[in-house]
């Protein structure tokens, strides 16, 4: 397979196993890439691109803009909070507008679910999606998986447990996704009033010890409380969050096993996850967002193919 079966990257749901592996082999060759002195090739030196960020991003957007620069593309940054959007302005002709100065792609971050979806219906760009509300976050899945992938090879029957507030989480939808397709077994732990009612549909087994979670698993992704996005209270206070679902360092060293630690950022140290542990040997988190650049190189180089071929 060499092309995509998509001419967007909307979510991990529309993604083929194949897909998802011929993203992780394109991100081989970027990876090897970016870690020499001259880290440009000239694979998008035609292509505009568009970052329209409606949220606030920082991790995600500079890794967009690396990888869109290290790919030679012209590039332009939109933020809501300075544009025609404060005055009322739709997202449809705000789009438009930017579209008519001739961009071919955009990547887009958006705080309604389904946002990237909507807008494919109506406009002829590709579009990535780079988190719609509490939907989906697909490159943090495929860089999370990527990151996985280099420790252990094969993910076929490895256990991930995805901790914390998966209610409010697209990269927990997201990760279950792709981690489903690529064969692993995967349980959610969390309080329970953070973990949706008919998550299990997916295929996921849920866990509310911790402990009991960590002995289980091979590898866990722990989230953060998104505080931003709860209207109402869903535990009594973050230190009783913390004390019941914070990953220390004691918790690690009681195991009778090592198991990877993951985290897709930003990280609320003390919460649910300590320094010691985030800065340990157990940790991959920054092995993440050094792979997130050459994922995104990935999915953008090979969109940019399926526009080629379309055209």
């Amino acid at each position: 397979m060499t092309s995509l079966s998509s001419n967007h990257l909307l979510g991990i749901r529309d993604l083929t196993p194949e897909d998802i592996h011929l993203i992780f082999e394109t991100a081989d060759n970027f990876k090897s890439i970016i870690n020499r002195p001259i880290k440009k090739v000239p694979s998008l030196r035609d292509i505009t691109i568009a970052n329209l960020f409606f949220e606030n991003s920082t991790r995600t957007r500079v890794s967009f803009e690396l990888a869109e620069k290290r790919l030679s593309a012209d590039v332009v940054n939109f933020s809501s909070s300075s544009s025609s959007v404060s005055k009322g302005e739709t997202l449809i002709d705000t789009v438009k507008n930017i579209l008519s100065m001739k961009v071919d792609m955009i990547v887009m971050r958006h705080p309604a679910p389904g946002a990237c979806t909507f807008l494919s219906r109506h406009i002829d760009a590709q579009i990535v999606n780079a988190g719609d509300g509490t939907h989906e976050h697909p490159t943090q899945a495929l860089l999370d998986a990527y990151s996985m992938r280099e420790k252990f090879g094969d993910l076929t029957n490895k256990k991930i447990v995805i901790v914390g507030d998966i209610l409010h989480s697209r990269v927990a939808l997201s990760n279950i996704y792709c981690l489903k397709k690529l064969g692993a077994h995967v349980k959610v732990c969390g309080p329970p009033t953070l973990i949706p009612k008919h998550i299990g549909a997916l295929g996921v087994e849920v866990e509310y010890d911790l402990n009991r979670a960590l002995e289980w698993c091979d590898v866990a992704n722990m989230l953060r409380i998104q505080l931003e996005r709860q209207e109402i209270k869903y535990f009594p206070s973050l230190r009783e969050y913390s004390m019941q679902y914070g990953l220390t360092l004691d918790r690690l060293e009681n195991l009778n096993k090592e198991i990877v630690i993951m985290h897709p950022g930003p990280i609320n140290r003390g919460v649910e996850i300590t320094s010691d542990v985030a800065d340990s040997e157990h940790s991959i988190i920054l092995n993440q967002v050094e792979n997130g650049v050459a994922i995104r190189m990935a999915v953008l180089y090979l969109l940019a193919a399926q526009g080629d071929s379309n055209a």
